[in-house]
């Protein structure tokens, strides 16, 4: 079955978070459009349009490194697109978490550990372009594969320093 030209827009989209440049996030995502998944992400992350699905690129990257996204189906009913993929890579550098006001809640130094994560986006396409993202994910497996959890007193140990380096670092 072929893929529809708003389902082709969708994996655009997740191959641009992996390795596009700039210029490509203010082709392809609306100037008002809406991560819905911004939620823990830094707070330049939340912004709407391109600038926001661009930094919460660049936060992915820096912790994940190289992120590869395996499509595994895209389904498209209309402007709304699901994606069924796995996301892999290896964490290389510390993954932070933030609350809702946008302060630091967790950090995760790396482990140097690969994943691989199950995964569904959800967009709605609206003029060619990205206007509304979703996503549920297996955070939970892929927690316990980086070694996050359960986790140790040394890691624990780590982990309160990493927070206490980035605090001093913002």
């Amino acid at each position: 079955m072929p893929i529809t030209k708003a389902g082709e827009i969708a994996v655009r989209n997740i191959e641009i978070w992996a390795e596009g440049e700039r210029a490509q996030f203010d082709e392809l995502i609306h100037p008002e459009a809406r991560n819905w998944e911004d939620v823990v992400g830094p707070p330049a992350g939340r912004a709407l349009g391109p600038a926001g699905f661009w930094e919460t690129a660049l936060w992915l990257r820096a912790a994940f490194g190289v992120v590869r996204y395996d499509i595994q189906h895209v389904v498209a009913d209309g402007e709304i697109v699901a994606v069924k993929l796995v996301m892999s890579g290896r964490q290389v550098g510390t993954f932070a978490l933030y609350t809702e006001s946008g302060e630091l809640d967790q950090v995760f130094p790396s482990t140097g550990k690969p994943f691989a994560s199950t995964q569904t986006h959800w967009f709605r396409i609206e003029d060619g372009m990205v206007r509304e993202h979703w996503a549920t994910r297996d955070d939970l497996g892929q927690a316990k594969q980086l070694g996050w959890l359960p986790p140790t007193p040394g890691y624990l140990f780590r982990m309160a320093r990493a927070k206490s380096r980035a605090k001093r670092a913002s």
